[in-house]
């Protein structure tokens, strides 16, 4: 289930600290009250966690096959 960050659109909240992050599903409906102190929210567009940059040599120790792009829809093993 994905994170979602969400902030108070008015005042502050003594529990909820006027931010606050949950994990909730994607067929989930929009949430538009904090949970705690019924206040409006609005989501917060966040930054997501990925992966280092994966060298060619890491991706295949790890398993991976590497392609290499030769023309249109041809691809060679690396």
């Amino acid at each position: 289930m994905p994170l979602y960050e969400y902030e108070l659109t008015e005042g502050d909240c003594a529990v909820c600290g006027g931010k606050f992050t949950l994990c909730r599903p994607l067929s989930a409906p929009p949430l538009t009250k904090c949970p705690a102190c019924k206040k409006p929210v609005r989501k917060v567009w966040s930054s997501f966690n990925s992966p280092k940059t994966v060298s060619f040599s890491d991706a295949k120790k790890a398993g991976f096959t590497v392609l290499k792009r030769l023309g249109k829809g041809e691809y060679e093993r690396q």
